[in-house]
């Protein structure tokens, strides 16, 4: 008899994580369980991401390794769902017979009726994209934990030339504000102690009762003040003076802005598409350290795009210096089929690719360093995450600006509490300290828990 048990991996962002997670609660409701090993499954899905040329190659080896599943199981069924459905279905379907189901973002709904299609030998696909699919109404699956992934909207319009997610995941549009408020209340009566917001670009969230995106980090601080919000990711144009004054002035929304560059030099900005130059995109730096105190900043910083010279090169780093990043997600440029920048000359060989991205790489890890280095002596606080990767004698956790602490475990202290630290040593990935206090909670809008 047939167990319907369902194992899913998730690649790529944290948007693809938050769709697992509908994908398990659309699932739950139809009668399916959720198994954590491949071999006691009777559904495997894999939930991709076409981001990068190298995540598509991932997911085709992994489909070389889930084959012996598929022979040792007669009739399981084996779905590839997500961004990478939408763009390869006919070569997953067809070329790659090891595949029964092709499911798209916005078609997540229909997955019980493929896989019971797929039961009787029936191959399916779904990945027409939808102007209003949001799964408002959808409760995710999500085991008990400190944190938790929650997709605000869907979808891009800004069209940049690199970027595939607007023919993946369609055009923009946002969940109701009151239905992501309910999903946070959730949470929080299961003791969540914190949430990240996500949308491809959250900064231009609006519903159809009129509210933005500030609104929407207002009225989630206000649902539990022990609850830390955070978002990603922003878009340089979208970034309004309403939403930083209002991080400002709401405690448990976090001073931390995740705000892709992608290019120092003008230039190549155009011909991403951005829609900002690097002047604006440093005005908005300044305006926002200046609106929140302590705010700190991770960026995407893409190396060899077409046409990208030297002196392109040399203004990534110069913006580099000027904004001194806490962090950065950096990568060689890889053509995506179907974006505009496919049709560009790739001209920029593998060799300086690699360079440079190498160089920017070198130049973040100093700056990480030396900004780490200047909060020694400092008190902080850290919201405790569980304890160190490399001892249970140490406790680790993150601050609102989401710099890792790591300090020495005390009793009575446990995952989900907030402590007071002082930081005593760093290096560019991680800050050490030593235990002050327990923290009761975030206070009131204003006022932030460090010292």
């Amino acid at each position: 008899m047939r167990q319907n048990n369902v194992y899913i991996e998730t690649y790529g962002c944290q948007m693809n994580v938050a769709d697992s997670e509908v994908v398990m609660g659309i699932l739950k409701n139809n009668g399916y369980s959720i198994t954590d090993k491949p071999e006691s499954a009777d559904v495997i899905l894999l939930n991709t991401c076409s981001v990068r040329d190298n995540a598509e190659q991932r997911i085709y080896g992994r489909l070389g390794n889930l084959k012996k599943y598929k022979d040792g199981h007669p009739g399981l069924v084996l779905g590839i769902l997500g961004c990478m459905a939408e763009r390869l279905r006919k070569d997953l379907i067809e070329d790659k017979k090891v595949v029964d189901i092709v499911i798209g973002p916005d078609e997540y709904r229909r997955i019980p009726e493929f896989i019971h299609h797929a039961y009787h030998g029936e191959k399916g696909i779904g990945v027409k994209l939808s102007k209003t699919e949001t799964y408002d109404d959808i409760i995710p699956y999500r085991e008990d934990g400190l944190s938790a992934w929650i997709s605000v909207m869907r979808g891009c319009d800004k069209f940049c030339t690199f970027c595939v997610v607007p023919f993946t995941r369609g055009r923009e549009r946002s969940r109701s504000l009151s239905s992501i408020i309910e999903e946070i209340k959730l949470l929080s009566g299961r003791g969540f102690r914190e949430v990240t917001l996500l949308g491809q670009n959250v900064n231009s969230y609006y519903d159809e009762a009129g509210f933005d995106f500030a609104d929407l980090l207002a009225a989630a601080a206000m649902v539990d003040r022990k609850i830390r919000v955070r978002f990603t990711t922003s878009h340089p144009q979208d970034l309004s003076d309403k939403l930083l004054y209002t991080i400002a002035e709401h405690s448990n929304l976090c001073n931390y802005i995740h705000l892709p560059v992608q290019s120092g030099s003008n230039r190549i900005l155009e011909l991403m598409n951005r829609t900002y130059t690097s002047e604006h995109y440093l005005e908005l730096i300044d305006k926002a350290r200046k609106i929140i105190p302590g705010v700190s900043f991770s960026t995407d910083i893409i190396s060899g795009f077409p046409a990208e010279t030297l002196e392109d090169h040399l203004m990534t780093l110069d913006v580099m210096n000027k904004v001194r990043y806490d962090g950065a997600y950096m990568f060689k440029y890889s053509p995506r089929e179907g974006t505009k920048a496919f049709k560009m000359e790739d001209d920029v060989d593998e060799e300086t690719k690699s360079k440079r991205l190498q160089q920017i790489i070198d130049l973040q890890q100093r700056i990480s360093a030396e900004v780490n280095q200047s909060l020694v002596g400092s008190n902080d606080t850290v919201l405790v995450e569980g304890f160190s990767k490399k001892s249970d004698k140490y406790l680790a956790g993150r601050t609102d600006t989401n710099k890792v602490v790591v300090f020495p475990a005390i009793e009575n202290v446990s995952t989900g509490d907030y402590v007071k630290v002082k930081i005593s040593k760093s290096t560019s990935a991680t800050l050490f300290g030593d235990f002050i206090e327990l923290v009761d909670k975030y206070s009131v809008p204003g006022e932030r828990l460090t010292a």
